[in-house]
């Protein structure tokens, strides 16, 4: 036994002593050893809306001091400061912020426990695997990646590091979502048949011209991994901001609806499916230019629709005794299931949590929370070969195993994308 572990022994016997409203510092109890009582120290990476709302959700566990964080945004940036001030009890931050525009300074800080990534999604794949190799946990906004080899990256940079990771997926911590599942999953409507996703359609090539780069942002920070290309207001907006930032819409950038509001819905039916480590089997989409009607088919003989039925962002499962309808509004199930009881032999689905809660619980027990990186790397994959379909226009066979399309060298090549030098992933 090292003099070390000796030492940390004798501490931890007399620790064992002490009443227990005593508060345990890190240092003395080492990385990995966090104390109940003790804080999680967070940084963010990417501080625009979304940011702002998990800022909000993570300091009101009253888990966490949030210590540090990056945007190469300045006026997103001196919000985020301000939104920290406005958190914090009676508006007096009991900790010091620091602000990186790099975010790689703030990944090489040892005082960092975890950090919140809520980057554009052309980020997500780089930014999660320098953050996991940096020995860092990491809570990631959905959609997983942009491509599915950086969502395959992800997942192998976690088990490498053995490192929690949470997606930002929260409707599987949403009772409405959980009971649906559970109800599909043990059978209550019968044989499922079809279950149709109504979100938005697929990303199109950028439609605006260029503009000057303006003083408050940097720019080739900004684009980061992607090849140049020309600054518009649209993809990065000046604050205050009259709307969500386009670059969603784009590819290259995000994977518009599909990603969107797909890496919700469609979670919700690969979950309910029991999918999570895999998924469908052949993509087909629509005659151009449609942009639904994309049809899915999982070997159990499953479809899965891309097309709206009237509610927008929102799931119907189908099945031969029923049909369920789901969003964040409503949840429409079968009179005689309106009461239902669960029988003791029916699959349980985790219960309903707090999901930024779920995910600092799983930084101190070490396991892996409610939407782990493996489940959001198989949801967004759903929403990115559904996109190769739409662009490609012609039936896929995927095989989910694998992760490669069967006999499309130009599909496959589709799964990856170019990055700069200074940006590739490296496990």
């Amino acid at each position: 036994m090292t003099s070390q572990n000796f030492s940390r022994r004798k501490v931890l016997q007399t620790l064992a002593a002490l009443p227990l409203f005593s508060i345990v510092p890190r240092h003395v109890l080492g990385r990995g050893f966090l104390a109940p009582s003790d804080r999680i120290n967070l940084g963010f990476i990417g501080c625009g809306r979304q940011a702002g709302g998990l800022l909000s959700n993570f300091m009101k566990t009253n888990e966490v001091a949030v210590v540090g964080y990056s945007e190469v945004h300045q006026k997103k940036a001196d919000r985020f400061r301000e939104n920290h001030t406005k958190n914090s009890p009676e508006g007096k931050p009991a900790n010091e912020l620091t602000f990186h525009q790099n975010y790689r300074e703030l990944l090489d800080r040892k005082d960092i426990d975890a950090v919140i990534i809520a980057t554009p999604d052309h980020w997500h794949g780089v930014q999660c695997v320098e953050a996991l190799n940096r020995g860092k946990d990491v809570y990631c906004e959905k959609p997983l990646t942009l491509t599915v080899a950086e969502g395959r990256a992800v997942a192998k940079a976690v088990e490498k590091n053995k490192r929690v990771f949470q997606t930002g997926s929260m409707q599987r911590s949403w009772e409405n979502f959980r009971k649906a599942s559970e109800l599909v999953r043990n059978g209550y409507i019968g044989e499922i048949k079809e279950i149709i996703v109504s979100v938005g359609g697929p990303p199109v090539p950028v439609d605006f011209g260029t503009e000057p780069v303006p003083a408050w942002l940097n720019w080739q920070m900004w684009l980061g991994p992607n090849p140049e290309f020309p600054y518009n207001n649209g993809l990065a907006p000046e604050m205050p901001e009259t709307f969500w930032a386009k670059w969603r819409n784009y590819q290259g950038f995000g994977g518009g609806g599909m990603t969107d509001w797909g890496a919700h819905m469609f979670d919700i039916a690969q979950w309910a499916l029991n999918m999570d480590h895999s998924g469908p089997v052949e993509v087909t989409p629509p005659v151009a230019p449609a942009n639904e009607g994309l049809i899915y088919r999982y070997a159990n003989g499953v479809l899965m629709k891309h097309q709206s039925f009237g509610r927008g962002n929102a799931i119907r499962f189908i099945g031969s005794e029923g049909q369920i309808d789901l969003s964040r509004a409503f949840l429409d199930v079968p009179e005689k299931l309106k009461n239902l009881t669960p029988k003791p032999s029916d699959v349980r689905l985790p219960a309903p949590v707090n999901h930024y809660a779920d995910f600092l619980n799983s930084i101190r027990t070490r396991q892996q929370p409610i939407a782990d990186a493996e489940t959001g790397h198989r949801t967004a994959t759903v929403c990115n070969i559904g996109n190769i379909a739409y662009q490609l226009r012609r039936p896929l066979q995927w095989n989910p195993k694998k992760e490669q399309f069967k006999g499309d060298k130009e599909a496959n090549a589709l799964l990856s994308r170019p990055l700069r030098d200074a940006y590739s992933i490296k496990l």
